[in-house]
Parts: C-alpha cells; structure tokens; sequence
C-alpha cells in the first residue's frame, strides 16, 4: 500500500486532482457572474424628439439708429437710457450759433441779389427804350438782358441757401422718427458731433420691445431641416429656470464663412409681453425638426459600446455580425448600429436600423428587439478589476 501511494502514477494524479480542485474554488469565489460584468438597460417605448441647437443674440424688430446731419456741440439732452419716447419727441438740441449767423448771411445776400435784380430790369427797360429810339445797338440790349436773367438767378440761388440754412437750423434740433425706449445714448452734454460722409449715431430707439426676435446662427448640416413656421424653443441665463417659445421667421440665404465653417442666420420671432427679455441677450435656440411617438427607444449608450475583448458566439447563433451560416453579410443600410444582448452567459451582436435621435436615445426602424429586452451599455466596474486590485491577497479555497 505504501509502495501504491508513493507511486509516480499516483503522485500525478493527486496533483492534478488538487490543481482542478484549486481552479474550481477560484473560479467559484472570484470569477464574477456574466449578468454581473455588465451594465444593462432595457429596450423602451416612448416619443422621441429630434432637435437642432445654435446659439442666437436676442434683438428688438426694428432698431433705429437716430443721428445728426448737422455737426455742433450738444447743448442740452432730453432724454437718458430706458426713456420712452413719442414719435417727434425732442431728443437733443445742438448749439446753433454758427447755423444762425449762416441763416443772417445768407438771409443778407437774397436783399443784395434782390438789389442786382432791380438793376438789371431797370438797365433793362432803359436799353429797350434807347435800342426803340436807334440810339444802342443790338448788342448793347442783349447784354443787358443777359445781366437781369443773371441778376434772377442769383436771386433763386440766395434764396436756396436761405432754404438750406432754415433746414439745417431745424436739424440742430434732433426728433424722435418713430415711438419707442432709448436702448443706447452715445454722447453727452458739451460734446461735439461731426456729421461727415457718415452720420454719426447718438441714439438707438427700440420701436417695440413687446415683440422680439432672436438671430441665430445653424450649421449648414442643420438648414436643411428647417422651415418657416417650425416651433422654436429657447433659453436665456437671466432666467435658467424658465423656457420660452417662438416661431422660425426667416432662414436667411446669405451664409457666414469662418474658418470653412459654414453657418446659416435663422430669424425667430418671439412675444415678449412681460419685456423681460432685453435686447443683446444670449439665447440658446433649440428647433424640433422630427417627432416620433410610441417609438422603439434605445440608449445611445448602447449603440457606443464595443466590447473590449471580441464577441463571443453561442454555437448556432450564426455570424457575429447577424449573417446567416454560409452566407455573406448583410448589406449595411446608411442609418444601422450594432447593439450587444446577453444570452446564456455570451454576448450577441444585434444589426438594428436607425430612426431619429435625441442626446439620450435613439428609434429603432428594424431590427430582432422588442420592448422590454436587456441590452448592454456598459461594462460594470467589478468586471474591469483584478481580484487583487481591492489590495486583499488572493486566497483559495478548497
């Protein structure tokens, strides 16, 4: 019997009876349950709604620009920021000094040109009287006649620059064009304005702050998508926890070049009858393009997950990219995904057809799922670790 036991034979087998033993309680204490190395979420009904997003700057429907034709010191200002205003309200007036003293020269000069003109028609007549008489000659008369249409002309000339004087006088004075809120003032009292080649802006008038609309600016991947008419929803940062609606207006066809980004400006229109909403403010525009309802949903985290050490295939379960046994590979359609089930401890690979999309899930248009399947998002922390990576020494049991 002690020759048996201390046998080669039998010493072999003890140890591999005691190595088997060993990988069976290590695989019973630390090796994790497949259901346990993943994250799982499960296949869901619901609406979906597929938005475009850009960022936008919120401005009054018509903002007039208020400036002079005339340069001058302000003299006196009527109005400050936020004012409400009636159309030919006074705003400003300028120093008119120097335009009144123009309007005196000017006005002396129509007298003097009105004096040349008596003149001339007194020459004039005298010249008839004398070229009747035979005592001047043709020319003599035609040169007088000459000199009192010059004498009128010059009288219509002094008589334009009074005008103009006159209009520039008024112009010292600067009128509200239309009813509004002053949203911008630019000058103060004692500064000098110079209206040059372009005038210069002292006020900007907000016409109607009640109705407002917002400029932004779309991607060229999303202009295709939008449409007058289409509902708008946006927010603001005065107001993080309130949204606010509005209706697409315009898509304008003139686009805006950056670094060969191309962008698209999209006008909305949106009430504002509290006026809460202030011209200038950052609005974060977000415009629903398609909707789904009662939809097959899955996590867009599924669609992302790659497992990271290959597949694996139950025998039977055909080619890992959904191909039957002996045939090619489906032909892959321009929206598909692959999503992974768990069966019977192994992971499946399931070719589904892609619908709309929000930034959580997505439709599914075809495809081997059904509501209430588990599908993999993830693999679960536990199944990444060592069974040393806790700091505990490994240990087996038998």
């Amino acid at each position: 019997m002690s020759k048996l036991l201390h046998s080669p034979r039998t010493l072999f087998f003890l140890a591999l009876a005691f190595f088997s033993a060993a990988i069976a309680g290590y695989r019973q204490f630390y090796l994790v349950a497949p259901e346990q190395q993943y994250r799982m979420q499960a296949v869901e009904t619901g609406d979906i709604s597929q938005t475009v997003s850009a960022n936008g700057t919120i401005n009054p429907v018509s903002l007039i620009n208020v400036g002079t034709q005339v340069s001058g010191t302000v003299k006196k200002l009527y109005v400050d920021f936020n004012s409400e205003v009636e159309k030919g309200q006074i705003l400003l007036e300028l120093d008119a000094a120097l335009l009144v003293a123009q309007q005196k020269q000017s006005e002396a000069n129509v007298k003097s040109a009105a004096a040349s003109l008596e003149l001339a028609t007194a020459n004039e007549k005298r010249m008839r009287d004398l070229f009747a008489q035979e005592y001047v000659s043709r020319q003599e008369l035609d040169t007088a006649m000459q000199a009192r249409k010059a004498a009128e002309a010059q009288l219509q000339l002094t008589r334009a620059a009074v005008e103009k004087d006159y209009a520039n006088l008024g112009y010292s004075v600067i009128r509200s064009p239309v009813s509004g809120v002053v949203v911008d003032r630019a000058v103060d009292v004692g500064q000098t304005v110079a209206a040059s080649l372009q005038t210069p802006t002292l006020f900007k008038i907000a016409q109607d702050l009640s109705k407002m609309q917002i400029h932004a600016s779309f991607a060229e991947a999303d202009i295709g998508s939008i449409r007058i008419g289409q509902a708008a929803h946006f927010t603001v940062d005065a107001f993080p926890g309130r949204h606010f609606q509005g209706e697409v207006m315009q898509v304008r066809l003139n686009p805006t070049i950056q670094q060969n980004v191309v962008t698209y400006d999209v006008v909305v229109n949106v009430d504002n009858p509290e006026q809460i909403l202030l011209p200038g403010m950052t609005a974060y525009v977000s415009i629903a393009v398609a909707g789904r309802k009662n939809a097959l949903l899955v996590p867009n985290a599924a669609l992302r997950y790659k497992p990271s050490n290959g597949v694996s295939r139950r025998p039977g379960s055909g080619h890992p990219d959904g191909a039957p046994k002996g045939g090619a590979a489906p032909k892959q359609e321009v929206f598909s995904g692959k999503v992974y089930v768990l069966k019977q401890g192994e992971l499946v690979p399931v070719n589904v057809s892609l619908g709309i999309t929000d930034s959580r899930n997505t439709e599914i248009t075809g495809g081997d799922l059904k509501a209430g399947d588990q599908l993999v998002v993830g693999e679960a922390p536990a199944a990444n670790a060592s069974p040393t990576a806790s700091g505990s020494p490994m240990r087996m049991r038998f």
